[in-house]
């Protein structure tokens, strides 16, 4: 059997045709896009205090330099430098033989004063034994009086000229006059050092607990605070109010130190428009050290208020407005204007209502606070909770509204 040949503009034909039939078929519907996925959280309820933050620095209670009184060769340094010592303690010896030496001659003079004192006074009594017998005259016996008086000043200037040499002698060992750490020795043992204020600095002393921590309060503040503590304005050195304070290191975490404040100017600064305050706080431990900056907060009042918070990261702007997306019971994005508190240190944010004809953030809403940057106003999305659990959203009462 032969089979039938087929022509090639039949073949054309017919794969033409296959192509329109293809092309009538009807497309296929697109697939449907999910809405993006968010992270959603209540707002915290929680008791908070109102507090003013500022930035300070830490300063020794007591600084002391230490000098000599007298004037020698510095025989031996007797600390190391950075230790702590106690008042008391010797710190610099000075050769002591030239104070000894005079020492002896100023107690030399004194006996010889005395003997020169008894011996006038045995003068006056023989005198006054011959006045009463008409031998001697008035005049006569009172010039042996005035002697024996002058001598007395004698005897009197030579002892305490022999306290003041002893007092050199004794200031040959120079001592802390107070507790504290000390710093390094400026000058070692055959450096001459000499008496008074500009004589050079052998090393200071400072005491480091208590400590003290000053910070600069606005005017703003300081009002604040007062019409807050009326207390304040009537109370006396004697009887200072009890003002607490928090601080932080600059490798602290949040205000884990505690203060008091015991000491403010007198008046504030026209040029700067500032008070200085100073607080005092334990530093037992000896962590904080002179000169280190500090961040500090005063409470303004005594009595915590409750606050609403959320993350600072889901807080965004829109001009000079601030605001949060939220959800409604259909898991649509809906925008909710508010009016930003302080700032917490573990990375909260105070939130209070927006404006007046709003309904403020509560406790029962659902606030976006990952994937904000996915989230559209009026299109709904699927929450999921920070462990990545589905959230059903229900209708609450602000939401309903």
């Amino acid at each position: 059997m032969v089979t039938p040949l087929i022509s090639p503009a039949r073949t054309a034909l017919c794969l033409l045709a296959g192509l329109v039939l293809v092309g009538c078929a009807k497309p296929p519907e697109p697939l449907p896009i999910p809405p993006p996925r968010v992270t959603v959280q209540h707002p915290l309820q929680r008791d908070e205090l109102n507090y003013n933050e500022y930035n300070g620095w830490a300063d020794a209670s007591a600084t002391v330099e230490v000098r000599s009184r007298v004037r020698g060769h510095i025989k031996e340094v007797l600390f190391k430098d950075g230790q702590f010592v106690n008042a008391g303690d010797k710190l610099f010896e000075l050769d002591r033989e030239p104070f000894e030496a005079e020492y002896l001659v100023a107690t030399s003079k004194v006996g010889v004063a005395e003997a020169q004192l008894a011996f006038e006074i045995e003068e006056e009594k023989r005198q006054k034994e011959l006045f009463a017998k008409n031998v001697v005259t008035q005049s006569e016996l009172d010039r042996v009086i005035a002697t024996r008086r002058s001598w007395e000043a004698n005897v009197a200037a030579a002892k305490a000229e022999a306290e003041r040499k002893k007092l050199d002698r004794d200031y040959a060992t120079i001592a802390a006059p107070m507790p504290g750490k000390i710093g390094q020795a400026k000058l070692v043992a055959g450096n001459l050092v000499g008496a008074g204020g500009s004589d050079p600095l052998l090393t200071t002393i400072v005491s480091v607990n208590p400590i003290y921590v000053y910070f600069n309060v606005d005017e703003r503040g300081v009002l604040e605070f007062r019409r807050l503590h009326p207390e304040i304005k009537g109370s006396s050195p004697e009887k200072p109010p009890e003002i607490p304070i928090e601080f932080g290191l600059e490798t602290d975490v949040g205000y884990p130190r505690k203060g008091k404040i015991d000491f403010r100017e007198n008046k504030i600064d026209a040029s700067t428009g500032t008070i200085i305050v100073r607080g005092t706080a334990d530093n037992a431990d000896e962590v904080i050290l002179p000169g280190s900056r500090v961040r500090v907060r005063v409470p303004l009042t005594n009595k915590p208020y409750p606050a609403t918070l959320v993350p600072d990261l889901a807080v965004l702007s829109d001009q000079d407005q601030r605001y949060l997306l939220c959800l409604n019971d259909k898991s649509e994005v809906i925008r909710r204007n508010i009016t930003l508190g302080r700032l917490m240190a573990d990375g909260m944010r105070v939130i209070l209502p927006g404006p007046a004809d709003e309904e403020p953030v509560t406790a029962d809403d659902w606030v976006i606070v990952d994937g904000l940057q996915r989230a559209r106003i009026n299109y709904p999305v699927e929450p999921r909770d920070k462990d990545g659990e589905a959230v059903a959203v229900t209708a609450t009462a602000d939401a309903a509204k």
